[in-house]
């Protein structure tokens, strides 16, 4: 039985990730036990592929996670809840599914009683920074490995790594790096780094697919209490209404777009995303929303939401603040209930409908533009009368200021 230290590694199957494990075991020492989480993004056959790879390149154990509603049910429910769309646009398709990951293979390493964890994250981009802190809050005291980071390789550098032990990776160069999940794709490399240049369709083609619809199409979303529910009135699982509304957005080029924004270490960046059943279950919940709380309600859950997204995007999941931002969120959807009807058509989507029984758009209470029903004309000229009074103070007080020289 092997007497070495046992480190606990994130495994997408990739060049970094697979450099990784010979590199753990050559020049660390260590066991290796892969963990790949599947978040939603592989294609069929991949996940066995993905181990077949590992223990080739020497792991002695590997783990998959199915992390699919973990990723639904712990964090896009409170995107959706919260409207959250970082830059108004982005859905934070990865910001997500990072922590779910990070979540997942912490647990693996306290299994398995590792001395050590790793990922293979460089040293540029934002998901480094998610697996650090989450590993540091839920891994105290256990070293974390990042191996690509620390040796500052180039990618011809991990080629030949690989390949002097034997191990064949595709040489290909792709232009576009596309990360698919649950929650959407993001599209990096190429023109995406250029903020000048519009981003071809064909590319967002490698992560929509080439079907599209001749026609639109309308679904009915249901929510209970924010959360959505079903689609076209049949009860789904998260995961499965997701994927589901994935593959009509999909045929109508519904959720393509860019995000130019702030990185987490500051500099700024520019990706393309496709995430249409995100962006379609946030519009959908915001319109219901709004005919079952007041405006006050969704103001404040609305400042909240944005940073709650922010605070995600950066890592800090598991920061206090955030479980008491997800108490306030859950208190402003206790009426949010209903059904929302949507219709997709050649990349537009439109909210046309919403009912639920707690609606305040209520006939009774009148309607806008016409004759009221909860109140006379003379309660209006009152109010009007009373809301104008610190206005008309501040305006008389400024008539006695001295005269501004020019």
């Amino acid at each position: 039985m092997s007497q070495k230290p046992k480190v606990v590694l994130a495994f997408s199957g990739g060049l970094d990730t697979s450099y990784c494990i010979p590199y753990l075991i050559e020049k660390k020492g260590y066991d290796v036990i892969t963990v790949t989480v599947d978040t939603g993004g592989f294609a069929p056959g991949e996940v066995k592929a993905i181990e077949s790879r590992a223990r080739s390149l020497g792991a002695i154990a590997h783990h998959t996670v199915d992390a699919r509603a973990r990723v639904f049910d712990r964090y896009a429910t409170y995107l959706i809840k919260g409207n959250v769309l970082r830059g108004d646009v982005y859905p934070l398709s990865v910001a997500a599914e990072r922590v779910a990951q990070a979540e997942s293979v912490a647990e693996a390493a306290l299994r398995e009683k590792a001395a050590a964890v790793a990922h293979g994250s460089t040293g540029a981009g934002n998901d480094q920074v998610r697996f650090d802190i989450a590993f540091s809050v839920l891994l105290p005291g256990i070293p974390v490995l990042t191996p690509i980071r620390d040796e500052k390789l180039t990618r011809e550098e991990e080629y030949a790594f690989l390949e002097a032990r034997g191990v064949k990776i595709d040489r290909k160069v792709r232009e576009y790096s596309i990360n698919s999940g649950l929650w959407g794709a993001t599209i990096g490399g190429g023109v995406t780094h250029d903020t000048a240049c519009e981003v071809p369709q064909e590319v967002y083609d490698q992560a929509a697919g080439s079907e599209r619809a001749a026609e639109s199409e309308r679904l009915v979303i249901g929510f209970e209490r924010g959360v959505p529910v079903s689609l076209d009135g049949c009860r789904l699982s998260g995961v499965d209404l997701v994927r589901e509304l994935s593959v009509a957005c999909r045929r109508h080029r519904v959720g393509l777009g860019i995000h130019i924004g702030d990185t987490v270490l500051g500099i700024k960046g520019r990706v393309a995303f496709e995430a249409g059943a995100a962006l379609a279950l946030i519009h959908a919940h915001r319109e219901l929303e709004k005919i079952v709380t007041t405006g006050w309600q969704r103001f404040w859950k609305d400042h909240l939401g944005e940073f709650y997204g922010k605070m995600l995007h950066e890592g800090h999941f598991f920061e206090p603040v955030l479980r008491d931002i997800e108490a306030m969120i859950d208190s402003s959807q206790e009426r949010v209930t209903g059904e929302t009807m949507v219709r997709l058509d050649q990349g537009a989507l439109s909210v046309v409908g919403v009912k639920s029984p707690f609606t305040m758009a209520r006939s009774a209470s009148g309607v806008y533009g016409e004759m009221p029903k909860l109140w006379t004309g003379a309660d209006v000229r009152g109010f009007s009368t009373i809301a104008a009074i610190p206005a008309r103070l501040h305006r008389q007080a400024g008539e006695c200021d001295p005269p501004r020289s020019r």
